[in-house]
């Protein structure tokens, strides 16, 4: 049976509208932690013109491959394993990466890896589109964020909601720049940075 995330389906709209402007001019894009694969399947059904690449740990990639079968695109490609830490990244370069609800599941090291990582394979110009909730001053910018990040780190002591602002800084540690942060529905936002 495919895996299902009702939350995939609940904020695919609200992302679409947001990444689609920034990914009109753009060929390829890795997607970092597909998950069940459902929003590969969304984005490249509505962007034609692109090949939406899918990457996860293995674990995932029978779930992924379903949805990518069932739906039967000619712009999605099988998932490649990716962790982020550990594999060797893709040695192709990339127009635009997208991931969304990564960056507090993940440890530290390993988002200073995804960072680093994406700064090599984005192509100049090229783009990443991080989705999730995410501090600012080290300051929750809701109630319910507290409460989630409580859950998360109840589960996982070395996960949790990242502060923008040490985003930020790996950013320009990879050669990229902030260019906007989006506003999203649920106390979630979408920053975007370039690659200089």
């Amino acid at each position: 049976m495919k895996p299902y995330s009702e939350s995939c389906d609940e904020n695919r709209e609200p992302i679409f509208s947001v990444i689609a402007p920034l990914l009109q001019d753009c060929s390829s894009v890795l997607e970092i932690g597909s998950g069940t694969g459902q929003h590969a399947v969304y984005f490249a059904q509505m962007l034609p013109h692109l090949v939406w690449h899918t990457s996860d740990c293995v674990e995932y990639h029978n779930g992924i491959n379903m949805w990518l079968d069932e739906a039967g695109l000619e712009n999605t490609r099988a998932p490649v394993e990716l962790n982020v830490s550990t594999s060797s990244w893709p040695r192709q370069p990339f127009d635009a990466v997208f991931s969304a609800n990564t960056a507090h599941i993940m440890h530290w090291p390993d988002v200073v890896a995804m960072f680093a990582g994406v700064g090599s394979i984005l192509t100049a110009g090229g783009r990443f589109l991080l989705y999730g909730p995410f501090n600012y001053n080290n300051q929750y910018t809701s109630t319910s964020n507290a409460r989630f990040d409580d859950w998360l780190k109840s589960r996982d002591p070395h996960s949790g909601i990242r502060n923008f602002e040490d985003l930020d800084k790996l950013g320009r540690q990879a050669g990229m720049q902030l260019r906007q942060d989006f506003a999203m529905p649920v106390n979630n936002r979408i920053l975007y940075w370039e690659k200089h």
